[in-house]
């Protein structure tokens, strides 16, 4: 079988860095909570998995795999994956969908493993679960109560409402609908996203790393012909290289609802969280004191790293869920 991806599919990862290269900066991080939105609406991202018939393009999350791992290359902002990702297969057969496709259809995402809504203060619908059942909820319903986090650019909130009957009879567009997709595919869509989006926050700041022990000197020498040095750079590599086939191996077995799809998709979350991690105290060794500073961007990737790696369940609960589907003590993986 040939597991090379497309030159579509090459393409359309080029076209989101090259937008994001020029409409999400780091300064525009710094200040913007929605950077490129637009940009990124213009060019399909938010209807890539929006079925055509919504006005989306109707590809897979292989398809997109690679545009997600461009936006955790630049720490981009805002409720991305849960809209692109998230809110199509949980809001499926929708009319809103064709907004959704258009990007004037922001949706914040509170299921599985997620204890908090990220970015529900900009969105313009609110996905919840409870109790097993995922609810749409207009932000007009809804009681948001900030919460604190390491990442001041992914603001967290707990979401209340009143689920009143459960009901209603125009889609989306009244206050709170009781919706009928089930959220299990909607987790593992999204954590495959997320774990694409650490990917590329890896791959930056390896990147950078190399960059700076490249020009920083000590004792009249570049620090990156410290052999320890090396070493580090080196394991962040092999780290990135082992998890990134994982997260495209989930991809595809999520977009064929493969029997080993949760096992896949835990491989993928726990490998793309430990290569991140990885990537960042590296970053902080090479940088040193200068790392922790609010003048530096990294500071930007780092949180965005320990922010993403807790999303959708952390390291240490899909590392439980792989290793219970491997030694089948428990059955097989089960999403949320």
């Amino acid at each position: 079988m040939n597991f090379a991806f497309t030159d579509d599919q090459l393409a359309l990862a080029a076209t989101v860095r090259e937008v994001l290269a020029a409409h999400c900066p780091a300064r525009a991080a710094r200040t913007e909570r929605t950077p490129a939105w637009s940009r990124l609406a213009e060019i399909g991202l938010f209807g890539l998995l929006v079925p055509e018939e919504h006005d989306g393009l109707g590809l897979g999350l292989l398809d997109a795999v690679l545009a997600f791992e461009e936006t955790g290359r630049v720490a981009l902002p805002g409720p991305v994956a849960e809209t692109a990702v998230a809110a199509p297969v949980l809001l499926a057969g929708d009319p809103g969908l064709g907004k959704l496709a258009a990007g004037s259809l922001r949706v914040s995402v509170r299921i599985g493993d997620q204890v908090y809504s990220p970015d529900a203060d900009l969105a313009d619908l609110l996905v919840v679960e409870r109790d097993g059942v995922p609810y749409a909820v207009r932000p007009g319903r809804a009681r948001l109560t900030p919460q604190s986090g390491v990442d001041r650019t992914r603001r967290l909130f707990a979401v209340d409402f009143d689920a009143g009957s459960g009901g209603v009879s125009d889609g989306v567009s009244d206050g709170v609908t009781r919706l009928t997709a089930p959220v299990a595919p909607a987790v593992r869509a999204v954590t495959v996203a997320v774990a694409a989006q650490l990917v590329g926050a890896a791959r930056h700041l390896l990147e950078t790393s190399v960059g700076h022990a490249l020009t920083r000197r000590q004792f009249g020498v570049q620090i990156g012909s410290f052999q320890a040095v090396k070493h580090l750079l080196a394991d962040v590599a092999v780290a990135v290289e082992f998890a990134a086939p994982l997260v495209y191996a989930a991809a595809f077995a999520v977009d064929r609802e493969l029997p080993t799809a949760g096992r896949d998709v835990a491989a993928a979350k726990a490998a793309a969280g430990e290569a991140a991690e990885l990537a960042a105290r590296t970053a902080l060794q090479v940088h040193g004191a200068i790392g922790y500073t609010e003048e530096l961007d990294l500071h930007l990737w780092l949180a965005r790293v320990w922010s993403l790696s807790a999303a959708y369940g952390g390291t240490a609960l899909h590392r439980s869920r792989l290793r219970a589907e491997i030694l089948g003590s428990a059955g097989p993986v089960r999403w949320p």
